[in-house]
């Protein structure tokens, strides 16, 4: 008869009492959660291109789902008066249409930005070389 190991069928080796990776395991683990330090830094799991995408075109449902409700709850009708024309529009498209501008000429100055730093790269880059 074979003496009793400290094995079962199927489970692999078991741990010593005290909780120690063997060191014959070409891997060391991490201490507290006692996975590969990879795994455990979160690093086991790559990021790609589709993930990004999916994860954007989720978080902008969102947002268009959250507008559609602050549009239909806000239907109270406002004058909008620009230089000589009145226009009377719901609360809630005139709030977006602001919003909107605003995100535009944000866009505009930052394409200003990167263009100028973008042109001063080119010009430090000629000098350098």
């Amino acid at each position: 008869m074979l003496p009793p190991t400290d094995e079962t069928p199927n489970s692999g080796p078991r741990n010593p009492p005290g909780g120690e990776v063997p060191s014959s395991d070409p891997r060391p683990l991490d201490a507290g959660s006692g996975m590969p330090p990879d795994v455990a830094r979160g690093k086991g799991i790559k990021h790609t291109r589709t993930g990004a995408t999916w994860t954007g075109l989720v978080i902008g449902i969102l947002v268009l789902v959250l507008l559609l409700v602050f549009i239909l709850q806000n239907l109270d009708s406002v004058v909008l008066e620009l230089f000589v024309w009145e226009f009377t529009v719901p609360l809630g498209v005139t709030l977006l249409f602001a919003a909107i501008a605003g995100a535009v000429i944000m866009a505009l100055v930052g394409g200003v930005r990167i263009l100028q730093i973008r042109r001063a790269a080119n010009r430090q880059r000629k000098l350098t070389t």
